[in-house]
Formats: C-alpha cells, sequence, structure tokens
C-alpha cells in the first residue's frame, strides 16, 4: 500500500505510484468531448476518444495537412488530436485511453488508506501529508488546503463523490511537493470554482470543471468531458 524508499540520499514517502501509461502524454484527456471558453492556455497535448472532433469546441481547430492533428492558439507546446483524425491518431488515442482508463482502476482500487473519511470530507485549512486517503462521499476545499512533503512523496486521494473547489480558494504544495506525485482519483463531478487552484492529476470518472478564471498544474483526464472557462493548464 505505501512505501518508504531509500533513494540516495532521499527517502519517499507514500503509496506507489500510478502508473498513467500514455495518457500521460496529455494535459487533457476525454471520453466524450473537451469545451472551452476563450482565452483558454493549455501548456499540452489535447485528445479526445473515442468522440470526434466536433466534440471539441471553442478552440478555433486548424487542421494540420496531414490530418492527424489540429492546432490551436489556446493550446501551447502540443496539439489536438480526436479519434476522427488520420490514422495513426485514432489507434494512439485508443491505447491512451484505455491507459487512463486503467490508471483509474488501479488508483480507486488501492486498499488500506492512512486516512478515511478524514474530516467528513471538509479539507479546507489542512495540511495533508504523503499517503493514501479514502473518503466514501464528497469531497469539499472551502479554503485553501496545503498538501505537505518532499519532492519524491506521494498522494492518492480516493473520492467517491463529488470533488468541489470554492472559487478564489487554492491547494498549496509545500516542502517540495510535486503535483505530478498527486492523484486525485474521483468518481463523481469535479468542479475549480472561479479563480480556483488546483494541484495534482485528475483521473475523473466523470466530468472535470475549470470555471472562470482558475488554473490547474494538473492533468485533466476525464471518462466523460471537460469544461474550461477561459482557465488554464500546465500539467
Amino acid at each position: 500500500m505505501s512505501f518508504l524508499a531509500a533513494l540516495g540520499s532521499v527517502v519517499a514517502v507514500g503509496p506507489l505510484p500510478v502508473n498513467l501509461g500514455t495518457a500521460g502524454n496529455y494535459a487533457i484527456l476525454a471520453e466524450s468531448g473537451v469545451s472551452v471558453v476563450p482565452p483558454c492556455v493549455i501548456n499540452g497535448c489535447v485528445g479526445v476518444s473515442p468522440i470526434a472532433a466536433t466534440a471539441l469546441t471553442g478552440f478555433s481547430l486548424t487542421l494540420d495537412p496531414t490530418g492527424q492533428f489540429s492546432t490551436s492558439s489556446q493550446v501551447i507546446i502540443c496539439e489536438v488530436f480526436a479519434a476522427s483524425y488520420t490514422a495513426p491518431t485514432p489507434t494512439i488515442l485508443s491505447a491512451a485511453i484505455g491507459d487512463m482508463v486503467a490508471a483509474y482502476n488501479n488508483a480507486t482500487g488501492r486498499v488500506n488508506p492512512n486516512f478515511s473519511n478524514l474530516a467528513s470530507g471538509a479539507i479546507g485549512g489542512l495540511v495533508l501529508g504523503p499517503g493514501l486517503y479514502k473518503w466514501t462521499s464528497g469531497v469539499s476545499i472551502g479554503s485553501d488546503v496545503t498538501i505537505a512533503g518532499g519532492a519524491t512523496d506521494t498522494w492518492i486521494f480516493q473520492v467517491s463523490g463529488t470533488l468541489t473547489i470554492a472559487g478564489a480558494k487554492k491547494m498549496v504544495l509545500s516542502g517540495g511537493a510535486l503535483a505530478s506525485n498527486i492523484v486525485w482519483v474521483v468518481a463523481g463531478a469535479v468542479t475549480a470554482g472561479a479563480g480556483s487552484h488546483v494541484e495534482g492529476v485528475i483521473l475523473g470518472k466523470t466530468s472535470i470543471t475549470l470555471q472562470t478564471g482558475a488554473t490547474a498544474n494538473s492533468r485533466l483526464l476525464a471518462q466523460t468531458f471537460v469544461a474550461l472557462d477561459q482557465a488554464t493548464v500546465t500539467p
């Protein structure tokens, strides 16, 4: 369930990492669509599958001559991919979706949590050290929450209900903790309120929504859709 491993002079604490596989190549990956209200900034690849490119709205897409991807002024560094594009894109996306679902199942299947139903899900104001956390209901963040640990430490937050971050509230990293080592695996809808800030990979069984001006140091990996309103996503 957890590990304490010497890495040179560094000791890592927390659950075994979740392997995202090729889903980790995307800033946003969704099965039923991605909608954006400009201006958004997405610092990484965007992919949808098995849905077609028509489920990508608000991007002002320009299809590449190869037909394998599109570009958008809102997608920085990488491109936009859809299952309706030319081969090999559909096969690559199908594999990534499979890896996303496998990662969700792996993360949600972890047992023997270090913390169960902490604060009855109202975790605003808390300091969360490395470990496996489980809630059998929803989780709400009504004030800033701190995720504290070292650069090699890991966190898995299993949420059986919804995850809601109130407007202008933040997840704050402390002690060198890295967003890439934090996984939120959420069965219900994820909603980040206007001006809020998210840290960590989100594996969502349903929708992920970033409201106006929200920011996320995150990968948004949803088994339904992702919606951004003038938001910024940086893996």
